[in-house]
């Protein structure tokens, strides 16, 4: 019997729920793995895919996106030694998990905190409700490699919104490898949608996107490919949200701050009646 030869895993796109290669068929080696070089196409590809997710996720129950959150956390854990086969730490899976959870406990509480019964004069009920954004594209840390990105997606899906995600090109195994979790924890098929590859090439398409209604900088080092991308951005006056000065400590209580970036707030007026 002749001696089996191993076959090499493609990391490949994640687009609408599915795991397509490259339009263009390019490839880069990262850890002897091939991995898909995504293209102009592939990120407009992307953003129609999270468009087309919008109105069920972000119709859907908080409680629903809670529980689905959730679940994502459970998958996380249950492939937790391939994280860490893949030169992630221990305690940054960990940490990842709980990152997961805690977002996932939001869901069902923003409303909440960040809306409710506004005092009018008049006899009319006055009531501000928080909204998603829309479709956000996301460029993600380089470190760290999953909690960093963990960090960026949950926020922004939590609060219904849907994203494109330029993943870093030195670590796109982590960010595909979350993909497949993401595909087997209920999430809709095109509410996370991960690009890797270059992102010089992917992030100025998806800034100059007319249907992208915000972008996250938060991975963008180089401060002259951010003021393109806000250049472009302002084309269509998405909102932009720029990472802090300094290093980021994403061990810290993360707040609320990136989920109330990624909302708007809606305010109906009903009079009440006699």
């Amino acid at each position: 019997m002749s001696e089996r030869v191993t076959v090499r895993k493609t990391y490949k796109l994640f687009i609408g729920g599915k795991f397509p290669r490259s339009e263009s068929g390019r490839s880069y080696l990262v850890q002897s793995s091939n991995v898909s070089l995504a293209s102009r196409k592939d990120a407009r590809d992307a953003v129609v895919a999270a468009r087309a997710a919008v109105k069920g996720w972000a119709g859907a129950t908080a409680y629903n996106r809670g529980q689905i959150l959730y679940r994502a956390a459970e998958m996380l854990e249950g492939r937790r030694e391939q994280f860490v086969s893949l030169g992630i730490g221990g305690d940054e899976v960990d940490a990842a998990v709980d990152r997961w959870v805690w977002y996932a406990g939001w869901a069902d509480k923003l409303a909440q905190v960040y809306g409710g019964a506004n005092p009018v004069a008049g006899p009319y009920f006055n009531i501000s409700a928080p909204e998603p954004t829309g479709v956000v594209a996301v460029v993600a840390p380089e470190r760290p490699a999953l909690l960093g990105l963990v960090s960026v997606i949950a926020p922004a899906i939590v609060t219904g919104n849907t994203v494109v995600v330029a993943a870093s090109p030195s670590e796109p195994l982590a960010a595909v490898t979350l993909a497949e979790v993401l595909a087997t924890s209920d999430l809709p098929g095109g509410v996370v949608n991960v690009l890797t590859g270059a992102i010089t090439e992917t992030a100025p398409t998806l800034a100059s996107h007319l249907d992208v209604n915000a972008i996250d900088l938060t991975g963008v080092t180089d401060a002259s490919l951010a003021t393109e991308l806000e250049v472009k951005a302002a084309e269509n006056l998405k909102r932009v949200l720029r990472p802090a000065a300094g290093e980021t400590d994403w061990t810290a209580d993360p707040g609320v701050t990136r989920m109330t970036a990624l909302l708007e707030t809606k305010t109906v007026w009903h009079p009440k009646g006699v």
